[in-house]
């Protein structure tokens, strides 16, 4: 698939990327998201990883996933259908050396944007390479909270 070209206000800052990552796939049920918007964000060759439970362990043991952004399209598409999804980041902590960064941004997802209640809560680590012009996303690897492991309070808002 061609790569798009990214809308410069999306791609100007580390906050302004990670602001569009969450806005593109958020949305109602059944409303196809903009994805060439969602991957003129990534760099050639960037990874989604998803921490998702292994098969035939009884939901005990996790492990990585490991897409590009199609399978990442493909994965998630059929519950964009049927469901409304709304994700946003309630909490982040950035680091910065030169031309490279890592934020841990902790998000909350919701069916329908006035939710009272979040459905699931977890934290993103996003890498991200500045070319000079602009931001990438490298990767994105997440995990979602779940009560053997429970947002820790440094990744909360005010923590």
């Amino acid at each position: 698939m061609l790569k798009s070209e990214a809308n410069p206000a999306d791609v100007a800052t580390i906050d302004s990327i990670i602001t569009a990552a969450y806005d593109g796939i958020s949305g109602p049920a059944g409303e196809k998201r903009d994805w060439d918007r969602e991957r003129s964000l990534y760099m050639p060759g960037a990874r989604l990883i998803p921490t998702a439970m292994q098969a035939g362990t009884g939901g005990v043991d996790l492990a990585p996933h490991i897409l590009d952004i199609e399978g990442y399209i493909a994965r998630v598409e059929p519950f964009f259908e049927k469901s409304g999804f709304y994700e946003k980041e309630i909490a982040r902590r950035t680091e910065q050396f030169g031309q490279i960064a890592h934020v841990w941004s902790t998000y909350e997802s919701c069916h329908q944007p006035d939710d009272p209640e979040p459905f699931m809560r977890g934290i993103n680590s996003i890498q991200l390479f500045n070319d000079g012009k602009r931001w990438w996303i490298v990767s994105i690897y997440w995990q979602q909270e779940n009560a053997s492991a429970p947002i820790p309070e440094k990744y909360l808002p005010g923590g």
